[in-house]
């Protein structure tokens, strides 16, 4: 069976592949000529459903979307939803504007981390909404050159690094959207089981 993913990331395309890839489901890209709609939500949870129905609508597929960024606790959740948007320019140049905003924040008070919401539409109009998070600290300066976005500030007290500075196998398998696709794919294995043991149809 085939699944669309709203998006037209490769890397994002590539990592759902590998895991619902074991439960039979192909994923696909977003046809090029598909809209993008408003990402008017309030909460990662409500994006992802906004550009999951999107595609299920455009394409009449089961969909899946993805809403993700950095929540920070001394910014009371900031840049939450804007992350993307949080300042007009570069990754870096939103890395400098959280460092900016953070000055006078102490050490000991710079929890953060990174959210993912992925809502998946079913050819039944059935949705499931799933939620990983991956706990950090912001530093007061960057490090690493990996990954993107926010993840050279973004430090791991585990492994001792920024999400910059991790080998892209070891951030893949403890990332916000790792875990959420660890939890998406434990509930479609229950939907696709339960619809064999039962021999109804399967609602994907």
């Amino acid at each position: 069976m085939q699944f669309v993913l709203a998006s037209h990331n490769q890397k994002k395309l590539e990592e759902l592949s590998a895991i619902l890839g074991t439960l039979g489901i192909e994923v696909v890209p977003l046809p090029e000529d598909a809209p993008e709609p408003e990402e008017s939500g309030q909460t990662f949870e409500e994006n992802a459903r906004i550009k999951a129905l999107s595609a299920q609508v455009f394409t009449g597929m089961p969909a899946i979307a993805d809403d993700s960024g950095l929540a920070v606790d001394a910014l009371s959740g900031a840049p939450g939803v804007y992350s993307a948007r949080y300042c007009e320019g570069t990754d870096h140049d939103r890395n400098l504007f959280l460092l900016q905003n953070m000055e006078h924040v102490d050490e000991c008070e710079r929890q953060a981390r990174f959210v993912c919401a992925i809502c998946c539409v079913l050819g039944d109009g059935q949705e499931i909404t799933v939620r990983g998070e991956c706990e950090g600290e912001i530093l007061t300066e960057l490090h690493g050159t990996e990954g993107f976005g926010y993840d050279p500030l973004f430090y791991v007290r585990e492994y001792d690094c920024t999400f910059g500075e991790l080998p892209a196998a070891v951030k893949n398998r403890i990332s916000h959207r790792a875990h959420a696709l660890e939890k998406l794919a434990a509930v479609l294995r229950k939907k696709l089981k339960f619809g064999q043991e039962t021999g109804e149809q399967k609602t994907c």
